[in-house]
């Protein structure tokens, strides 16, 4: 079966690449796969002890909060659509091409949550439609 990646973080971007990735999926038959990405907090001092979550929270805590996102989109698994979810820790344009890799599409926002500093660093649409080695559909919300 054919597969579409989606990457999810929220943001209105996302949430519109999500529903368009549905549709294009039920189109083409194929399974939709969504991914969402979380990164470990950087530190510049040494936190109180214990001050920092587990690893296996924030693993918890984003998939707890992509399955909400989903559930508010209307986004579920059916017969014509497998929905599958991954939650992975990384960088977003990482885990999105590395789930791309064997799939048909890959759907992104074209905003998300990168603020001033992916203005500097490139944004990850960006960043995807030169790193991903299929093709990649940008959405507006």
């Amino acid at each position: 079966m054919n597969k579409i990646v989606v990457g999810v973080d929220g943001s209105s971007g996302s949430i519109a690449a999500v529903k368009w990735a549905r549709d294009e999926a039920k189109l083409r038959g194929a399974a939709l796969e969504v991914v969402a990405v979380w990164q470990y907090p950087m530190m510049t001092t040494i936190p109180a002890f214990g001050a920092l979550p587990e690893v296996a929270d924030l693993s918890a805590q984003t998939e707890k909060h992509l399955r909400e996102i989903l559930e508010e989109a209307g986004i579920e698994s059916t017969s014509d659509v497998p929905v599958t979810i991954s939650v992975t820790e990384g960088t977003a344009v990482a885990a999105l091409t590395s789930a791309a890799a064997d799939a048909d599409l890959l759907v992104v926002g074209s905003r998300g949550h990168g603020g001033f500093a992916g203005l500097l660093l490139g944004s990850v649409s960006h960043q995807c439609t030169m790193h991903a080695t299929c093709p990649v559909v940008v959405v507006h919300p």
